[in-house]
Parts: C-alpha cells; structure tokens; sequence
C-alpha cells in the first residue's frame, strides 16, 4: 500500500487541498473550496479527497501546523497547513 500526504493550506484568499505525490514525476492532484471562511469541515474535506481518488487511512487524523509567512519578522501574518495521511482508493484491500 502506498501512502500519501493530502493537505490543506489557503492560498490566493482560497482553501486548497492537495496530495503530495512525493517521488514521481505526475502532477499533483488538487481540490480549490472557493473560499477562506469558514474552513472546509471534515466532511468536505473528505468528499474532496474521493473526488480525487483518494481515502483516509484507517485512524489518521488532520494536524495542524503554523508557519510564518515572514520568518525573519515574528510579527508577520501566520499560515496554517492541515495535513491527513491517504491512500489510493484504486487500491486493492485486504
């Protein structure tokens, strides 16, 4: 089984949600929400993934992270970035 890294991140003023296919040359399958607020709830999130061919893993959960969009400047604005582990649904299961 080949296990992935979906996450959501804003960008342009718009929730995003992407898988990073770490390792191969292919574009990197990706989801716009069309907005900032309020944050993609779970449920869209998973939808989302579906869509694009992808599944949660058994007992993963979404982690949040912060960054500074400025690292030099600690009074700059922070980012957040969610990340989920995934798993093709095209997959065969057990």
């Amino acid at each position: 089984m080949n296990a992935f890294t979906a996450q959501m991140s804003v960008a342009r003023g718009r929730w995003r949600l992407y898988v990073a296919l770490l390792g191969t040359t292919e574009a990197w399958p990706e989801c716009s929400f069309g907005r900032a607020v309020p944050i993609p709830t779970p449920v869209e999130r998973v939808q989302a993934l579906s869509r694009l061919g992808f599944e949660p893993l058994p007992d993963a959960e979404w982690e949040w992270s912060e960054y500074s969009q400025d690292p030099e400047d600690l009074a700059s604005p922070v980012g957040l970035i969610a990340t989920l582990r995934v798993r093709s649904r095209a997959e065969e299961r057990p």
